[in-house]
């Protein structure tokens, strides 16, 4: 995981609202374009970008891909940010 490329993905006020979402559960690409105004061609845009950050992944059953949050990258930069503030007790 690169910082880089995850607060990119999270920069974008789309990319934050899919990742509320999917917080919920997994849901289709489809399912995920239904909240927005938009093409299926930008949705799939905006999860490939929160893919590459490894901040979602995708699971594949038959003939349908579902979108996961990929907590455990969403708990390494809270560990990170909490770090950076100096919250640690230990």
């Amino acid at each position: 995981m690169s910082f880089a490329e995850t607060f990119k993905a999270l920069s974008d006020p789309v990319r934050r609202e899919i990742l509320t979402l999917l917080k919920t559960g997994r849901m289709s690409a489809g399912e995920i374009g239904s909240h927005f105004d938009m093409t299926g061609a930008t949705v799939s845009y905006h999860l490939n970008i929160l893919k590459k950050a490894d901040l979602v992944y995708e699971e594949r059953e038959k003939n349908f891909i579902y979108y996961n949050l990929n907590t455990s990258v969403v708990e390494e930069i809270m560990l990170w940010l909490k770090d950076l503030r100096g919250d640690n007790n230990g």
